[in-house]
């Protein structure tokens, strides 16, 4: 193919020479244009060319076959796409299933016992490992393991690699900067520019202002409503759930523990109590909220803060619905800490396993599926052009992401990340327990409600860790 493509080429530089010898200056510049474009196109094909080989060199020699069982449904699409360019490419089938939000654990025990079980799978950290890791292959000696930046992206169990970090990502408060540079603008503003929203004090001050102000601003509250609905509720259990648990580790300098204090409880109720009582609708509506209503809610307008992360971008400006100029995040700040110099939330869940159950054929069609996916520029550009993701390998191109870039701006600036902890979380019954709590609590925000919460935070936590380690 390299020698017709390279064929093609002197062809097309001859036809150039000659034309330029038989002279006649009438057609000049179009000859030259027809051959440039000649030109360029012979090399989009050499590229194009070159690109199919080297993935055809990736891929399996065997009959091998991937099936990937994806946790993100906001990607859902971007795999299903970038799977089938890998399999025009190399003629290797790759099966994309994406389970539902909230749904991934049982669906991976669902899926895991079936003849075609899913050959790529992925846990959440060092708890979801515990469940899955008689299942996952040792990534020691694997090519796709080697391209990663740092083993800080590396999930061990012992000296076994079991799991490798596919995506850093970032969350915190998204805000429309139209509507909140308009309310800088007003005689009742509490602040005059977001700069100032460096606390707790100070992002509760422009809420209550900006609900008490809501029907001026056009908007149905400050915040999207904090919907418990499960497509929504990570954000509130799991994500905003992250913040007390940070602090308590970062003050008792460890990484788990198996009987959290819920030293910083009261914090947590503070920022959820902000998020209920400024929000678009009634605490007592939002156990039915998704996801997509809150989206939504930001989207038209009828918000200015919207808890959520990195991931959220290409939602926010697909289609021409949101630009960069429109949007920034701000850190999640709850009253403790450093707040001045805190950052946004950063960090993974995201750790591919592959099935070392599956056939042999099956296990390289996998691995080298996914050392495309890191290393070629389409799988590169796929990642994170489309998805948005920062990929933590040596071949990563440099991801267009807004909310990724405020976040090296943040760190640079030396502001320190907040971690993701919450990883360490004992089990999905846990934060199905401290969800089920926050959710009764903000339909009747009463001190027994809460204390309702703090036992599902805390004697949960004891309960389901020493449930897990008696398995």
């Amino acid at each position: 193919m390299k020698k017709k493509l390279v064929s093609t080429l002197l062809c097309a530089a001859m036809a150039v020479s000659l034309l330029a010898g038989c002279g006649g200056s009438a057609d000049t510049s179009a000859t030259t244009d027809t051959a440039t474009e000649g030109t360029d196109a012979a090399a989009e094909e050499t590229e194009a060319a070159e690109e199919t080989e080297a993935a055809e060199e990736t891929a399996s020699a065997g009959e091998g076959k991937v099936y990937y069982l994806n946790f993100k449904p906001e990607q859902a699409d971007d795999w299903t796409a970038l799977a089938a360019k890998y399999t025009e490419q190399t003629g290797v089938p790759v099966d994309v299933q994406t389970a539902a939000s909230g749904t991934y654990e049982s669906t991976l025990k669902s899926e895991i016992a079936k003849t075609d079980a899913p050959t790529l799978f992925q846990v959440n950290g060092p708890v979801g490992l515990a469940s899955w890791k008689d299942y996952c292959l040792d990534f020691s000696d694997t090519d796709v393991y080697k391209e990663l930046k740092s083993d800080d992206f590396a999930l061990k169990d012992g000296d076994e690699v079991k799991g490798i970090a596919y995506v850093v990502e970032t969350y915190g408060i998204i805000y429309n900067a139209d509507i909140l540079n308009t309310y800088f603008g007003k005689d009742y503003a509490v602040v005059k520019s977001v700069d100032e929203i460096n606390s707790f004090d100070k992002l509760k001050a422009v809420a209550d202002s900006i609900q008490e102000n809501k029907d001026d601003l056009g908007v149905k509250g400050a915040f999207t409503s904090a919907g418990m609905d499960s497509s929504s509720d990570w954000r509130f259990k799991t994500h905003l759930a992250n913040l007390p648990i940070y602090f308590e580790y970062k003050e008792d300098g460890i990484g788990s523990t198996p009987a959290i204090k819920g030293t910083y409880l009261d914090a947590y109720r503070n920022i959820w109590d902000l998020y209920v009582n400024n929000s678009t609708c009634s605490g007592k509506d939002l156990a039915a909220k998704t996801g997509d209503d809150s989206r939504n809610e930001f989207l038209n307008k009828e918000a200015v803060f919207f808890q959520n992360g990195s991931w959220e971008y290409g939602n926010l400006v697909g289609d021409g619905k949101f630009t960069d100029d429109d949007l920034a995040m701000i850190p999640i700040y709850i009253g403790v800490g450093d707040e001045a110099n805190q950052g946004l939330c950063t960090g993974t869940e995201n750790y591919w396993c592959v099935n070392k159950e599956a056939s042999a054929d099956d296990i390289q069609a996998t691995l080298d599926f996914m050392y495309w996916c890191v290393t070629s520029d389409k799988g590169t550009a796929s990642m994170s052009d489309e998805m948005g993701f920062v990929i933590p390998f040596k071949n990563a191109k440099e991801s267009p992401n807004l909310f990724v870039k405020q976040d090296s701006t943040y760190t640079a600036e030396g502001k320190t990340p907040v971690s993701w902890n919450f990883t360490t979380m004992p089990s999905e019954e846990w934060k199905n327990g401290v969800g089920s709590a926050l959710t009764a609590y903000a339909a009747d925000e009463t001190d027994a409600n809460w204390d309702a919460v703090v036992s599902a935070f805390v004697d949960g936590w004891a309960t389901e860790y020493e449930l897990a380690n008696q398995q």
